[in-house]
Formats: structure tokens, C-alpha cells, sequence
């Protein structure tokens, strides 16, 4: 009877170190692909520095991509996804102005040319928003990479845990809890709006329906309101006019999307909200005293973060052949 227990102690011991060394080699790792695919990440950033300049505006619109398939299930392309029913999360109602999907493809059909099967899309649009605000003069951040890509894209799920550009304090920081990040976090990722645009529906409400003189929301400048409303979205119902999130600097990643906060001219009811919390608040002040290298450090720290968020990794999930389709 001694000889039986001590071998399944053995047993048990040998399956827990094997267990151990299965979850370590499932996290994710600098230069997974090393062995596997050794030029991928060179193939992605190629791509990249080739197009991007042609196109600026599409490095905004990729870290956008890249927050909001991470905020859902997790950093797994699931983003990527098309249903024949329209129920993926593509077609959920923040996402409906989402840009790249086709860029994305592009380089992830460069990756099957040159190692089938073996890059997946979730690493591919975390290089990607990574590279792509590099090459436009913004921070760069290390990607670790081994993520693996998910089979289930729910629009439900989409609606539910983005964040909206009309939601408070409050609502913004439980959303990123969820995800298991912070209000550093919070505060620091949204200085991505320092780049990029949005369109009029995104503050229309701000501007024509709030409880302020002429429906302006009283916590915006005024003179910024109506300068909106003069030049930008002159009616309720425009859904087509660009708007600059961060206006005169929206190509330059820099701190001054924090200066406008403080001058209550964010663009989005979710920008104005940061100034509401007082540790927030006190972060933006910070980062505002601090050299421009510091909020690029902290951000590429938000960043990598974020692209760990309940990753699939090892078994999990499935390397994709296309990004916008599951594997048969």
C-alpha cells in the first residue's frame, strides 16, 4: 500500500511540473515565432512602413480595432469576424466605423504565403496598431506574441463592454476593471484620441440635447461647442462630418488631447469624464508636468497590458487561414 501511494505521489508530482511547464510555454513570449515563422514580424512591419504613410489616418483606427477586440473576449481577432447574420461583433454599433479590416487581411495573407498556419490574426492586428503608430511618430511598446485567434464573435457582447463615447466615470472605469484594467489605464489609453477622427453622431448629443444654453452640455467650452456647431455638425441628425478628437494636432501623438481636457474641450462626454475623477484628474496633471518620454513609457506600459487581456494561448482557439472567417 506504501509502494501505491508513493507512486501516485510521484504520479501527481510529474503531472503537476508537466502542467506547470504546459502553462508556462502557453504565455505569451517575445519573438514567438522565432523558430516557426522568423520573418513574420518583419513581413507585418514591412507592410506597414510601406502603406501607413500613404494612409495615416488608418494607425488611429487600428489601435481602435485592437482596444475594442481586446475590451471583448479578450485580444483574440474576434473583432475580425463576419456573420452571415449580421450578429459578429464587427456589427455591433461601436464598431460600425471601424477601418482596416481589409489591410489586416492583406498582411495576414502575406504570413499564410509565407508559413501556412501558423501566424495568427490576433498577433497580427497587435503588430499591426503597434507598427503603425511607430511609423506615424507615436510610442512604441513590445508585443509578445503566441496568441491564439477565437471562433466566437457575438454582437451582443460588443454593445455590452466597449466603452461608449457617452458614458461617465463611473460606467468608463468599470468597464476597464472588468478587463482587469486600472484607472491608469483608463486615463492613458484614451490619450490614444490624440490621433484619429470621429464623426458627428459621437457628440451631436453634447452639442444639441444637453441641459445647457442652446442644448450645449454645460461641462464643454462653449466657444469650442459652438464653433462645433458653426463649422462641424450643423444639424442634430449630421452623421457624415469628420471630426479631429484632439483639433490642429490629430497627426502628432503628443499630450495635447490632456491640454484640451483641461480647457473642457474633449470632444466625447467619455474624454470630459476623466476631469471628473480627482486621482484621474491628478494624473493628467501629472502627466502634463512630466517630459513628453513619460507618457510615451506609461502609455507603451498601458499598451502591452491591454494586449494580454485574456489571451488564448497553447490549445486554445485556432490560428486562422483568413482573419474574417473561421477554419472549416
Amino acid at each position: 500500500m506504501a509502494g501505491t501511494s508513493s507512486v501516485r505521489i510521484v504520479l501527481v508530482v510529474v503531472f503537476g511540473v508537466l502542467a506547470l511547464i504546459g502553462s508556462a510555454q502557453a504565455q505569451l513570449q517575445m519573438n514567438f515565432y522565432a523558430s516557426s515563422c522568423p520573418k513574420a514580424e518583419q513581413i507585418v512591419l514591412d507592410y506597414v512602413k510601406q502603406h501607413i504613410p500613404n494612409a495615416p489616418s488608418l494607425a488611429a483606427s487600428f489601435l481602435r480595432m485592437h482596444f475594442h477586440d481586446c475590451i471583448v473576449r479578450g485580444c483574440d481577432a474576434s473583432v475580425l469576424l463576419n456573420s452571415r447574420s449580421g450578429q459578429a461583433e464587427k456589427n455591433a454599433v461601436p464598431n460600425l466605423t471601424l477601418r482596416g479590416f481589409d489591410f489586416i487581411e492583406r498582411v495576414k495573407s502575406l504570413l499564410e504565403a509565407e508559413c501556412p498556419g501558423v501566424v495568427s490574426c490576433a498577433d497580427v492586428l497587435t503588430l499591426v496598431a503597434r507598427d503603425s503608430v511607430v511609423t506615424t511618430g507615436g510610442p512604441f511598446w513590445n508585443v509578445p506574441t503566441g496568441r491564439r485567434d477565437g471562433v466566437i464573435s457575438n454582437i451582443t457582447e460588443a454593445n455590452a463592454n466597449i466603452p461608449s463615447p457617452f458614458h461617465n466615470f463611473t460606467t468608463l472605469l468599470t468597464l476597464f476593471s472588468n478587463q482587469g484594467l486600472n484607472l491608469t489605464d483608463l486615463v492613458l489609453l484614451s490619450g490614444g484620441h490624440t490621433i484619429g477622427i470621429s464623426h458627428c453622431p459621437a457628440v451631436s448629443r453634447r452639442l444639441y440635447n444637453s441641459t445647457g444654453a442652446d442644448g450645449i452640455d454645460p461641462t464643454m467650452d462653449s466657444e469650442y461647442a459652438e464653433n462645433l456647431k458653426a463649422n462641424k455638425c450643423k444639424t442634430a441628425s449630421d452623421n457624415t462630418t469628420i471630426l479631429e478628437m484632439d483639433p490642429g494636432s490629430r497627426k502628432t501623438f503628443d499630450l495635447s488631447y490632456y491640454s484640451l481636457l483641461l480647457k473642457r474641450r474633449g470632444l466625447f462626454q467619455s474624454d470630459a469624464a476623466l476631469t471628473t475623477d480627482s486621482t484621474s484628474l491628478a494624473f493628467i496633471n501629472q502627466l502634463l508636468t512630466s517630459p513628453p518620454q513619460f507618457f510615451f513609457d506609461e502609455f507603451a506600459k498601458a499598451m502591452e497590458k491591454m494586449g494580454r487581456v485574456n489571451v488564448k494561448t497553447g490549445s486554445e482557439g485556432q490560428i486562422r487561414k483568413q482573419c474574417a472567417l473561421v477554419n472549416n
